[in-house]
């Protein structure tokens, strides 16, 4: 994994409309979200699925977003008052030490990390934080893009979330995207 972020201007790019043209956030994200989940999209940038996971959960839902960019998230703030979801929406800003996510409240149903994980600079850290914030048998979606990570980068990040407590249980298909869907073991 590389220590790398996203600049703030390419966070405009992802949320461009016309992404939904070959990543379609309803698409993707509609077999794992329900109405009323908790859910966490980390690394959300300015939101380009975190406003679609808001209408899914709808009112009784809560999205958590996470970034380590104050700009990304005070766009996403305004985008999600726009879009009447700001009351689902919850921002908080982490670090490259951690994605700050001590005292959540209850554990969540679904987290999302988008084209993220290869720019952690710890991958073991990462996966443990997000597994210890999902409810037992809580499910978390990492796609990864094709062009840059390759099939055994790829093989090696869902190894290491393997032995951090998230297995792997499908590989959905997702367009221009490496793609595995894990779970948090039973007990």
């Amino acid at each position: 994994m590389a220590d790398r972020v996203c600049p703030v201007w390419m966070g405009y790019l992802l949320a461009n409309p016309l992404r939904k043209l070959f990543q379609n956030p309803e698409r993707i994200l509609g077999p794992h979200v329900r109405e009323g989940m908790r859910t966490l999209d980390i690394g959300c940038a300015m939101g380009f699925f975190s406003l679609p996971l808001a209408r899914m959960v709808g009112p009784s839902g809560r999205v958590l977003c996470v970034d380590m960019q104050e700009r990304m998230l005070r766009v996403l703030e305004e985008r999600a008052h726009k879009a009447g979801v700001r009351d689902v929406i919850e921002t908080r800003l982490c670090d490259k030490g951690g994605l700050g996510l001590e005292e959540i409240g209850d554990p969540m149903d679904f987290a999302l990390a988008c084209y993220v994980v290869h720019e952690v600079p710890d991958a073991s850290a990462f996966f443990a934080q997000v597994r210890d914030v999902l409810k037992t048998g809580g499910r978390m979606l990492v796609l990864e893009p094709q062009g840059h990570v390759s099939r055994e980068a790829f093989r090696r990040m869902v190894a290491v979330a393997q032995r951090n407590g998230l297995h792997a249980v499908d590989e959905p298909g997702v367009r221009r995207s490496r793609s595995a869907l894990l779970e948090k073991a039973r007990a």
